[in-house]
């Protein structure tokens, strides 16, 4: 592996990044729980709490989130071992798996929702701006903002994971100061209405709820992924129950606060856009203008962090090119995701209909990662075949297509649990393929 522990505390330049093993360590513990913490504050999960007024009840959306939470925490913990051991990226990581050229399959996958989820978000994040212009100077022109806050992030991401970092860590206090504060002014504008509609009701503990935890885990199906993208950065010597309590702490008060925000907001007005429902629930004029900004600031470093980061790493491993053009070029790519049709009332359900169907896919990857790295390969990697393209690692394990396909089949088939139902048969049957199939042989060599 190399590089040893004074590797870790030297310092890499703004915008270094590769996909070569990574020796220099720039996280420590705290840095990371704020760097996850930061990344996390989705308005997604605003979205996702919106859409389940009417199916649940408060506690259950507790226990929901909880649930969600820890399966994140755990199975972040468990994909990201391999970078944190080896350093090395998620597109290097699935090369083993995928082979070289299979491996723009899950990079494909992965890339999407996160670009998706780029434009969404960097729409909701100039609506904010827009408001808080519109508030102090009679100034609106949502595109204008859209347009500069855009190129802001473009200009932030080529920094790197050294821009990342100060980025999360000074952002962090000023997020979870607003959330706090946001999640105790809705309690105190709308007390009756939410006692009302979220906690005196019955809900349920059934297929509903276990579709709910899946939603607020597929917001981060993504990054189970590509989480070696992030690992790679920590300390070598914060071990795996460290780590899954970094994740815990970090996802769950984010997750807990922005679902709930959305729950008891809706559930009391009926809106879901979470610009007109901040902007009705905070009265005092310095107050919105501090929440709005709060707003757009989140939108940043859940962006930066974990919408840039890994569909950049996919292009400079396929188009070979720089960090930095990639970074660009995602940028880019978000305006292409018509955001502002994203973010409508009618569309709430449709945001979480695209939450299920990439799970379907995320999943049987997933699983495929980890049955490769922990059961087949013992947790022991070469990098000398992971890094030659014309190695046993070249071209396409059909193994791993052939399972996905079918771990994507079994989701789609339970589309309400489809992350939870593809793990099994994707897990199952790349380890039977892999065992069986004559062109597999060489990946295990």
């Amino acid at each position: 592996m190399g590089g040893g522990e004074t590797a870790d505390h030297v310092g890499k330049g703004l915008g270094e990044e590769s996909l070569a093993p990574q020796e220099t360590r720039i996280m420590d513990p705290w840095s990371y729980l704020f760097a996850w913490l930061g990344g996390c504050v989705s308005i997604g999960t605003f979205t996702i709490g919106s859409g389940l007024v009417g199916t649940l009840n408060l506690l259950q959306v507790v226990v929901a989130i909880a649930i969600g939470c820890l399966v994140i925490g755990t199975a972040l913990m468990i994909n990201g071992q391999a970078g944190h051991k080896y350093g090395i990226p998620f597109m290097v990581q699935a090369r083993s798996a995928f082979g070289f050229s299979g491996t723009r399959l899950p990079a494909l996958v992965r890339s999407v929702p996160a670009i998706v989820w780029f434009g969404f978000q960097s729409w909701i994040g100039a609506g904010a701006l827009n408001l808080v212009s519109e508030t102090l100077f009679g100034y609106s022109n949502i595109v204008v903002f859209f347009v500069g806050f855009q190129f802001l992030q473009i200009g932030l991401s080529v920094l790197g994971f050294h821009g990342i970092k100060w980025l999360e860590n000074i952002g962090s206090i000023f997020i979870i100061g607003s959330l706090i504060y946001m999640f105790f002014s809705v309690i105190g504008k709308y007390g009756d209405e939410i006692s009302t509609n979220l906690v005196n009701v019955e809900g349920t503990w059934g297929a509903p709820f276990w579709g709910a935890t899946m939603l607020f885990l597929g917001i981060y199906s993504t990054m189970m992924l590509n989480v070696s993208d992030y690992s790679r950065e920590l300390r070598r010597n914060v071990g795996p129950m460290r780590q899954i309590t970094i994740y815990a702490n970090s996802i769950l008060p984010a997750t807990l606060f922005m679902g709930l925000i959305g729950l008891m907001v809706s559930g009391a007005t009926g809106q879901v856009d979470p610009i007109r429902v901040f902007s009705s629930a905070v009265d005092n004029k310095l107050l919105l203008v501090i929440t709005l900004l709060f707003i757009a600031f989140a939108q940043v470093t859940t962006n930066i962090l974990n919408n840039v980061v890994p569909p950049a790493y996919a292009l400079m491993d396929v188009f070979k090119v720089k960090y930095k053009t990639a970074a660009v070029l995602v940028g880019l790519l978000a305006f292409a995701t018509f955001p502002w049709e994203l973010v409508k009332d009618e569309s709430a359900a449709g945001l979480n209909l695209f939450i299920q169907i990439y799970s379907a896919f995320l999943g049987p990857i997933f699983a495929i990662l980890v049955v490769d790295y922990f059961v087949l390969r013992k947790q022991e990697l070469d990098l000398s075949k992971l890094y030659d393209a014309d190695g046993p690692y070249r071209g396409v394990n059909w193994a791993a297509v052939i399972a996905m396909a079918i771990g994507v089949v079994a989701a789609l088939t339970f589309s309400g649990v489809s992350w939870y139902a593809s793990l099994l048969p994707a897990g199952i049957s790349y380890y039977v393929l892999m065992r069986s199939l004559p062109s597999a042989k060489r990946f295990m060599a």
